[in-house]
C-alpha cells in the first residue's frame, strides 16, 4: 500500500516509522521526499507540516494529528473542509499533565523558591508560615484540564473552573459563558489547559491579567501562542502576576535571546509537561484507518466549528 503518507519534523520521524512498522508491516508510509504519485495518498500522518503541501493531494480524506493538539492543522486554510481530521487522546496524557501541573502547584503553594535559596545561603528559618493560601483556576476543562481539577480538588485545594460551555465537576465550582470575569476573581493560582484556536490566541495576555483580582501565579501547559510573552513579564513587573510556570512558549525552541530565560519569577521546562505515547497513539490512528475505509464514525475526530 502506498496511500499513506507521514509528514513530520526529521527527529520524529524515524520514530513513528519505526512504531507503524511494528504494528502494521504491510503500510509502506510514503514521505514528502521519495513520493512517486501524489494521487495514491488518501490519508497524511502529520505534525507541524510546511503550509498548504496538504492541499498538493487531491484524494485526500482523512489527515491524523500525531499528537493531541490540532492548532497546526486548524491554522492551514488549504486544508479542504470535507476532509476529516483526527487527534490522538492518550490516557497516559493527562496522567502526566495533572502531574506536571501538581508540581507546579506545589512547588508555588510550598514556597520551595524560598527554601532553595536558603539552603544556598545557609539560612534555617523554622518561623515563616511555610505555606501560601491557594485558590487555584483551571482555564479549560476538557480531557487535561478537566483530570488536573478534579486531582487537585483531591489533595484538598479550593479549585475553580471556567470553559466556554457549562461543565459539572463535583467539588469543583465551574464557570462558563460571560463568567471570565467571576470566574477570575475567585483564584490566585491560574492553570492554563485550553486548546489553540483563533478565539484563544493571546488570550493570556494584559486584557486577562487587568481582571485578576488577587496577585496571581501563572502557569501554562496549553500552547504556546494562547500567551503573550511581553505581557506576562509586564504583569509580573507590575504584581498582577506574582510569577508564572511556562511549558509552552510562542516560538519554540525558545530562542536564548528571550528575557523570559533571565527572570527569576519564570520558570521554563522545555514542552515536555505530557508527551504523546506513539504507540498508543500509532494505534489510534491505525484505527481510524480503518474505520475511514468503511466509512464508519471516527474517534476522537475534531470539530472544525469549535477547533478541537
Amino acid at each position: 500500500m502506498k496511500n499513506v503518507i507521514l509528514i513530520c519534523p526529521l527527529l520524529e520521524r524515524k520514530k513513528w516509522i519505526t512504531i507503524f512498522k511494528k504494528l502494521i508491516p504491510d503500510w509502506e508510509i510514503q514521505s514528502l521526499e521519495s513520493i512517486e504519485n501524489k494521487d495514491l495518498i488518501d490519508t497524511a500522518l502529520v505534525w507541524n507540516h510546511p503550509r498548504g503541501i496538504l492541499k498538493k493531494f487531491k484524494n485526500l480524506s482523512l489527515i491524523c494529528s500525531l499528537g493531541a493538539g490540532v492548532d497546526h492543522l486548524i491554522s492551514d486554510p488549504d486544508i479542504p473542509k470535507r476532509i476529516k481530521i483526527t487527534r490522538i487522546v492518550d490516557p497516559l496524557l493527562s496522567f502526566s499533565m495533572s502531574n506536571y501541573i501538581i508540581m507546579a502547584v506545589l512547588q508555588y503553594h510550598r514556597k520551595f523558591d524560598k527554601y532553595i535559596e536558603d539552603q544556598k545561603n545557609k539560612i534555617w528559618d523554622h518561623d515563616l508560615s511555610p505555606e501560601i493560601n491557594i485558590s487555584i483556576g483551571v482555564l479549560g476543562l476538557g480531557n487535561l484540564g478537566g483530570d488536573a481539577a478534579i486531582k487537585l480538588k483531591n489533595i484538598g485545594f479550593e479549585v475553580y473552573g471556567y470553559s466556554p460551555s457549562p461543565k459539572q465537576i463535583d467539588g469543583v465550582r465551574c464557570f462558563s459563558g460571560d463568567q471570565m470575569s467571576a470566574f477570575l476573581k475567585k483564584i490566585n493560582i491560574l492553570v492554563c489547559t485550553v486548546p489553540y484556536t483563533p478565539k484563544t490566541h493571546n488570550l493570556l495576555s494584559e486584557k486577562l491579567f487587568n481582571q485578576l483580582q488577587n496577585p496571581t501565579y501563572l502557569i501554562n501547559v496549553a500552547r504556546g501562542k494562547v500567551q503573550n510573552e511581553a505581557d506576562i513579564i509586564n504583569a509580573i513587573d507590575k504584581g498582577s502576576l506574582t510569577g508564572a510556570f511556562l511549558d509552552v512558549f510562542e516560538k519554540e525552541p525558545l530562542p536564548a535571546s528571550s528575557p523570559l530565560w533571565n527572570n527569576k519569577k519564570i520558570k521554563i521546562t522545555p514542552h515536555i509537561a505530557s508527551v504523546t505515547n506513539a504507540e498508543a497513539g500509532a494505534k489510534q490512528i491505525i484505527e481510524n484507518y480503518k474505520r475511514n475505509l468503511k466509512s464508519e464514525t471516527l474517534i476522537n475526530e475534531i470539530n472544525l466549528e469549535k477547533g478541537y
